[in-house]
């Protein structure tokens, strides 16, 4: 039945090569990246081939669920980092009966798909209280034993981390990184721990981060040389793939893009920021694009902002203590309180609207997010009354497949009233 279900799921819903892309959703009609058909394919699978490579080549899956979890620290020596995403999620009434039906998708979509095994590559699990449902979906993970069957050595870690941003969070987050991260990978696994080795992490993941960023930069242009489908699908995959089996080809497309031809004429309506809590699928970028809005920037959980800003170290302090602060007042999460970050957080999605060049916001939030349901209505309100630009906020499902039509229609009605308002001269 899963695995139906599963087929079901991608045949409705609108996937496919970029090629059939331009030619069903009428994106930039530029020719077509040489390595990203590669990266859609991996992207279908949670247990993809690279990590399969990699648990061959004897490196140690260190799984993740939350974007407050200092990356560089579970690629450490032997290990590698890879977070957790279910596509082409079906059904979840498993995880629902386990959860409740009032618990976000994102939470459900990933214990249903632990429940059926989906995530048996991992060789422990680190959970942060980024939110009480994810913290729920990972204890479920633990107490049904979904993994680590075989192997003695494997753990569930979880971390409490800080609700401000100031020295006293730094310091929380320096404390719960030993001793739920380092401690347990070096006493279970025998990763290298060191201070030199936290560098050398650091310097990798800046590497991924410079790749990145420098591709997102091309989003400037008028005309861009890459769609924000294009550039989602290359930034989730440093998410949920080993990075160092990845990250020649993301230079190789950073080259190409380079040299990329685009359209004479732009062939877009809008430029807008999308901003909120997990989008895992690219396919909801594509839908949105496909309705004429290009994503130019993005603000969301495993998104590039701020997720794949490179992390600066100096010789002054340990390594440790510099990238967890870096975490802290660096993350634009909801989770943190403090009144700085709550005005913060809009003024970061202004400051990258401008950058971009956008017209609009997208505000999107999965159904149930607590979280990022508070944050959706300030932050839609003050963008749109205090900064003044046209906002759209929505809530959606897990998987954009089960609501394609609804939020066409959603999208497709705010690109029109961009352009009404653009023919009035700005007037309300």
């Amino acid at each position: 039945p899963y695995r139906r279900q599963r087929q079901m799921c991608i045949r409705d819903s609108p996937k496919g090569s970029q090629s059939e892309f331009n030619m069903k959703w009428g994106s930039l009609t530029m020719r077509d990246l040489k390595h990203l058909n590669w990266f859609e394919n991996l992207l279908q699978e949670a247990n993809n081939a690279l990590i399969a490579q990699a648990k061959q080549e004897g490196k140690i899956c260190v799984a993740f669920v939350c974007e407050n979890t200092p990356e560089p620290l579970m690629n450490l020596g032997n290990a590698f980092g890879i977070r957790l995403h279910a596509p082409n999620t079906g059904s979840m009434d498993i995880a629902t009966y386990y959860m409740t039906s009032f618990l976000c998708e994102t939470s459900r979509a990933l214990l249903e798909r632990a429940i059926e095994g989906g995530f048996n590559f991992a060789d422990c699990v680190v959970a942060p209280d980024g939110c009480t449902m994810i913290n729920r979906c990972v204890e479920n993970m633990e107490l049904l034993k979904t993994m680590g069957e075989g192997n003695d050595k494997f753990f569930h870690e979880f971390m409490e981390i800080p609700l401000k941003a100031d020295e006293n969070g730094v310091e929380l987050l320096v404390l719960q990184c030993k001793n739920h991260i380092l401690k347990p990978l070096s006493e279970n696994y025998g990763i290298d721990v060191s201070d030199a080795a936290v560098r050398k992490a650091v310097e990798e993941h800046n590497r991924v981060c410079r790749v990145i960023t420098e591709i997102g930069n091309f989003r400037k242009e008028a005309r861009p040389r890459i769609t924000g489908y294009e550039f989602h699908v290359l930034t989730l995959a440093t998410y949920v793939m080993p990075q160092y089996l990845i990250i020649d080809k993301l230079e190789e497309t950073l080259e190409e893009i380079k040299s990329r031809k685009t359209d004479a004429e732009k062939d877009y309506r809008v430029r807008v920021v999308v901003v909120g809590s997990e989008i895992d699928d690219p396919q909801l970028i594509k839908l949105i694009e496909g309705c004429g809005a290009l994503v130019v920037a993005d603000r969301y959980c495993y998104g590039s902002f701020p997720g794949r800003q490179e992390i600066v170290l100096t010789d002054d302090e340990d390594a440790l203590t510099q990238v967890c602060r870096h975490y802290v007042y660096n993350g634009h999460c909801p989770r943190m309180f403090n009144m700085e970050k709550v005005y913060g957080r809009k003024a970061y999605v202004n400051d990258i609207a401008r950058e971009y060049n956008a017209e609009g916001i997208i505000y999107q939030q999965i159904k149930f997010c607590d979280p990022w349901a508070y944050e959706r209505l300030l932050g839609s309100t003050m963008l749109r009354e205090e900064y003044n630009y046209p906002v759209l906020s929505v809530d959606r499902p897990y998987n954009i497949s089960s609501s394609v039509g609804q939020m066409r229609t959603r999208v497709q009605a705010f690109v029109e009233s961009m352009e009404i308002k653009k023919i009035q001269g700005g007037k309300q």
